[in-house]
């Protein structure tokens, strides 16, 4: 631990230097001015430009009283360094006058001792100082591992995520936009032959930690799901199996997800789907600017073991774009459903090409309303003329 002593009489600097080495505390250095402290912990003072460095400072025995700036003043001063406003700050003082004590205080000082000295009083206060320090630090340096991990995680997250797909019949693209370092949206296809493709978006009740660890066993078992079961009404049963294997013991919270899963069939030209809860998706076919909207047809994964789905179908002749959305989208928007809905369709009838700058400027700008902030995911889907029906 090392300690910063602050005090333009030389004196006091000794009396404090000997007392602390009788303490076994011998880790210290001096400084005759405010002026001089601030340089030691890289602040420029009086315009001057010092580029501001780590510390190794660990408390500061601060004079109140000096020539120049008092140690109020120079508190202040340190208060406005991220780096430094953690340093505990003990003012030495020989006014006894609460009001320049509690302006001590208010300024970012921890505590005081008053002069003349009394050795038990300040080693108590010393000593109370360091150990909250040390705890702060261990929560910094704690808080900075989480941090480093969850941004790792993300990494590893984000990972899972389809990449775009380009075909001659179809191509899918998305954008998406976490609230957090985590989040709960989970968004991928896969081609299956055959001129068929599957696509699957969901979204996680709640985002952050715990909803971002559910995503990522979802996706560790979709493949398997979509693979092996296909059509969407036997694919979004077994991922309501499988969800609800994750027994939780004491579970307070009931987890669940909204999707929407579909089997696009571009030789047939047809779209099976399943919509679980989520919010519905938008096909634009054509010239048409009205778009079909794919809307829930059963309750959301997870809320029960059983879950009685019929899928939907439907047809398309002409080239078109589906675009499948979470409700952080939505929610971009004051007002109900029908005034949410027509702000998407606004921005989304334009043309069947991707166009991700126009998308990234119209969604995942601030939000109209912060205070509703969630996790924002957008998936474009374009049918072409491609392959012809057999």
């Amino acid at each position: 631990m090392r300690i910063l002593i602050v005090d333009d009489n030389p004196t006091n600097v000794i009396i404090i230097r000997e007392i602390l080495k009788k303490e076994d505390y011998r880790n210290f250095i001096t400084a005759s001015s405010a002026i001089d402290m601030l340089k030691l912990l890289g602040v420029g003072v009086g315009g001057e430009n010092v580029q501001p460095r780590p510390s190794d400072v660990d408390l500061i025995l601060l004079d109140m009283m000096m020539p120049e700036m008092d140690g109020i003043e120079a508190c202040r001063v340190v208060q406005q360094y991220e780096h430094l406003k953690d340093i505990p700050i003990i003012m030495v003082t020989a006014v006894g006058d609460s009001k320049k004590l509690a302006e001590a205080l208010d300024a970012g000082a921890v505590d005081y001792v008053t002069k003349p000295i009394n050795k038990v009083e300040l080693m108590a206060r010393i000593r109370l100082a360091l150990r909250l320090k040390r705890e702060k630090d261990w929560h910094k340096e704690r808080d900075q591992r989480i941090q480093d991990e969850l941004k790792l995680a993300a990494l590893v997250q984000n990972a899972v995520l389809s990449l775009p797909l380009a075909e001659e019949a179809l191509e899918v693209h998305a954008i998406y936009q976490p609230s957090f370092e985590l989040a709960g949206d989970l968004y991928a296809w896969y081609p299956l032959g055959d001129g068929r493709y599957a696509v699957i978006l969901l979204d996680m009740m709640g985002h952050g930690i715990s909803s971002s660890l559910f995503c990522m066993f979802l996706a560790s078992v979709l493949k398997d799901t979509v693979t092996t079961y296909v059509e969407p009404e036997k694919v979004i049963q077994e991922l309501n199996r499988r969800f609800n294997q994750l027994y939780i013991e004491k579970q307070l919270v009931q987890y669940y997800f909204t999707a929407i899963y579909l089997v696009i069939d571009t030789r047939m030209k047809r779209i099976n789907y399943v919509n679980a809860g989520h919010p519905p998706a938008l096909f634009f076919e054509g010239e048409a600017k009205t778009p079909v909207l794919l809307e829930s047809n059963c309750h959301p994964v997870g809320l029960f073991d059983r879950i009685d789905i019929q899928q939907q179908s439907l047809s398309y002749e002409d080239e078109g774009h589906l675009v499948l959305f979470t409700d952080g989208l939505l929610e971009m928007v004051e007002g109900g459903q029908e005034e949410q809905l027509q702000f998407m369709i606004g921005h989304l009838n334009s043309t069947h090409d991707w166009q991700e700058e126009v998308m990234r400027a119209a969604f995942l700008s601030e939000p109209v309303n912060s205070d509703r902030d969630d996790d924002k995911c957008l998936v474009w889907i374009s049918m072409k003329k491609g392959t012809d029906r057999q």
